[in-house]
């Protein structure tokens, strides 16, 4: 047993310096979650890195070693995949869904052919499948047993998404990629969306307006998901409220950012400095009075009143696997 405990804490090291380096705004927010649940989000975060750099190599598809992949979580197989050990032991300590592990794989086996998203729909779909997927485990790592909080959680994940791709249009336009859909960009390829981003003719000038406009629509409905997502936050366990609103806040702060410079995104990133963080931080502690906001005390214990999910924003998911709320 001592020696196992070693071995994780050697884990959770590595993890929480696969967070430090790629992942700076959650880095900033699991500061705010304690040791443990910490450790915990920082090991399912360098899972995720992991595979999703498995399926950005372009050397050569890995549909396959990530079907590998899918199937040895499924069916538990010990030494099916190599990757699989990497997460293997947070899912016996957290009860980690695996047909939710599964669905974050599919979105990435998705991305190994070209990608050309063909409407809102699609767009929600993937986002679902990448990040909507992560919200949904981080309520296990987090310890989040309320099944009301799923939904929200879902939420919080695809904004994220939907912020990730308003800020890499052009570097994924770059990849061969475009997850503006079809609809938003009167179909422009992404060979077409590079181009624009360095031209000088009236026609690279008004689809640089094209995709700016398509961006902005991107960000709007982040807002609309991020809206929902904080709604769900007073399921959380205390500390892991205020990192995850943390940690949204910051993450959406890139598309305040990305609107205050005119959408330009053909200039380069947008990112978020250790200042902005710091002040967005100060600013999120108020928002733990929404979990005692009417309350109702029932034997000397504070209970929060429900809040009710919007379905509309899971019509797109139908047939995924969701962990719907309970209906009160």
């Amino acid at each position: 047993m001592e020696h196992d405990n070693r071995v994780i804490m050697a884990s959770a090291s590595d993890a929480e310096q696969t967070l430090r380096q790629h992942g700076r705004s959650f880095a900033w927010a699991r500061r705010l979650l304690g040791r443990d649940a910490g450790h915990k989000a920082a090991r399912l975060y360098q899972f995720c890195r992991l595979v999703d750099d498995l399926a950005d190599d372009d050397t050569e598809n890995h549909s396959a070693d990530l079907l590998a992949l899918r199937q040895t979580i499924l069916d538990d197989i010990p030494h099916g995949h190599r990757l699989y050990s990497d997460i293997s032991d947070l899912i016996a300590e957290t009860d980690l869904p695996r047909p939710v592990l599964a669905a974050l794989i599919d979105g990435l086996i998705s991305d190994q052919d070209i990608v050309l998203v063909e409407t809102s729909d699609a767009l929600i779909r993937y986002s679902y499948h990448v990040a909507g997927t992560v919200g949904l485990l981080m309520c296990s790592v987090l310890g989040c047993r309320d099944n009301r909080a799923y939904a929200f959680a879902v939420d919080l994940g695809v904004a994220m998404q939907l912020t990730n791709i308003a800020r890499d249009v052009l570097d994924d336009a770059r990849m061969g990629r475009r997850y503006l859909p079809a609809e938003w960009v009167n179909n422009l390829t992404p060979e077409q969306i590079a181009a624009a981003a360095d031209g000088h003719s009236q026609i690279d000038i008004e689809r640089r307006g094209i995709v700016s406009a398509a961006i902005k629509r991107c960000l709007d409905l982040a807002d609309t998901y991020y809206q929902s997502g904080e709604q769900g936050m007073a399921y959380l366990p205390i500390r892991a409220h205020l990192a995850i609103v943390v940690a949204g806040r910051v993450y959406r702060q890139i598309g305040v950012q990305l609107r205050a410079a005119h959408i330009n995104w053909h200039e380069g990133r947008q990112v978020t400095n250790k200042a902005t963080k710091l002040k967005i931080s100060v600013c999120a502690i108020p928002r733990l009075w929404s979990r005692f906001h009417g309350t109702r005390r029932y034997l000397g214990w504070l209970k929060t009143t429900p809040v009710h999910h919007d379905i509309q924003l899971h019509k797109p998911l139908r047939g995924l696997p969701l962990i719907a709320p309970v209906r009160q």
